[in-house]
């Protein structure tokens, strides 16, 4: 196994790269480095987002090296050099979003135990991040801390969740699972012009990540399918009790974009005001992918996290009775798409569709 490497994206340090296989047989591509440090602060393990890959990420692997932290990375099931369940490697599949846990299963039980140095953390990102709170709800995240940007807790970019939501799930039963969704095809995301995009407003990273998912070809999967989306519904829908967020006790920070056309921000940040043991913060101006985006907003992400990573060991939290709650709508979590009070005016280099 090899990189994808492209002249303006050369891989950090020394990785160890390897395939494990999930309980349900499907090979998982990855990588582990281990800092100079004689003695690491711990292992940060990357979760992605949707269509992402571990070479996206070779900047933010060496910023978490040069910190001392051991790094793993992989690729989710359905995306980059990971194993499909389709055909069409350019379809973004997955059958049902509990399939996840099997991956990041075989992560803990094949590299995290066995290989990594303790204390193990989360470092995830939107779909990656929507992943991680529900596993820390369910009490089987892997990790002792979670830091997670954008997670996906509602959709900005979807304007009729509900109706959405219907369509998808009746196009699924309808045999049309392993399609696109209506409108999408095999083009990535990270390929298309930087006017108007809406993951960064650095031109300079986008460039580079867009060469990146040109040089990994199938890897750098096109639009969902409708069983993905379905299932994304069904797996959000959870996120909409303001009882759930008081069953995570993993400290947690949610590191919210001000400027998101892709998850509701302002659904994240009410998410987080009932976390028992975590808290948001917002940056502004900031697009949805935050470790693309430009050095101020980075910079801003790295204090954050640094000042929660690795932090001081954790009590454990008791349970308490839930308060009686009701479920929000859909259309309220998502509504309004960003925040206007964090917007802020600095991202005109790449205004949002």
């Amino acid at each position: 196994m090899e990189f994808i490497i492209t002249p303006d994206n050369p891989p950090p340090g020394e990785a160890t790269l390897l395939t494990v296989t999930t309980g349900d047989g499907i090979p998982l591509r990855v990588a582990y480095w281990m800092p100079e440090a004689k003695k690491p602060r711990g292992t940060v393990c990357l979760l992605q987002g949707r269509a992402e890959f571990i070479e996206k990420y070779f900047e933010v692997v060496g910023e978490l090296l040069a910190r001392g932290f051991a790094v793993v990375a992989f690729d989710w099931r359905g995306q980059g050099l990971s194993g499909r369940q389709v055909s069409n490697h350019r379809k973004g599949h997955v059958r049902r979003f509990s399939d996840y846990r099997r991956d990041l299963e075989a992560i803990r039980d094949q590299v995290l135990v066995p290989l990594m140095p303790e204390p193990h953390f989360g470092l995830a990102h939107s779909m990656g991040g929507a992943i991680a709170l529900g596993a820390a709800h369910d009490e089987w995240l892997p990790f002792r801390r979670l830091v997670t940007t954008t997670p996906m807790i509602a959709l900005c970019i979807v304007k009729r969740t509900r109706s959405a939501a219907f369509l998808a799930r009746l196009l699924h039963m309808l045999g049309f699972g392993k399609s696109f969704i209506p409108g999408g095809g095999e083009t990535s995301i990270s390929t298309m012009p930087f006017k108007g995009n809406r993951l960064t407003t650095d031109p300079v990273r986008y460039s580079r990540n867009a060469e990146a998912a040109t040089a990994i070809g199938a890897g750098a999967v096109g639009a969902p399918t409708v069983a993905w989306l379905s299932s994304a519904f069904r797996f959000m829908s959870r996120f909409t009790d303001p009882r759930y967020a008081l069953g995570i006790r993993l400290p947690t920070l949610i590191v919210a974009a001000g400027a998101d056309p892709i998850c509701a921000t302002p659904a994240t940040e009410r998410f987080a005001a009932h976390l028992k043991a975590g808290h948001a913060i917002v940056i502004p101006g900031a697009k949805h992918e935050i470790l693309m985006e430009r050095d101020e907003i980075r910079e801003q992400f790295w204090a954050a996290f640094d000042a929660f990573i690795p932090g001081t060991p954790d009590r454990v939290l008791e349970a308490e009775p839930e308060p009686a709650a009701e479920r929000l709508p859909a259309e309220e979590l998502d509504g309004g798409g960003m925040d206007a009070a964090v917007a802020g005016g600095d991202d005109a280099p790449a205004l949002g569709r």
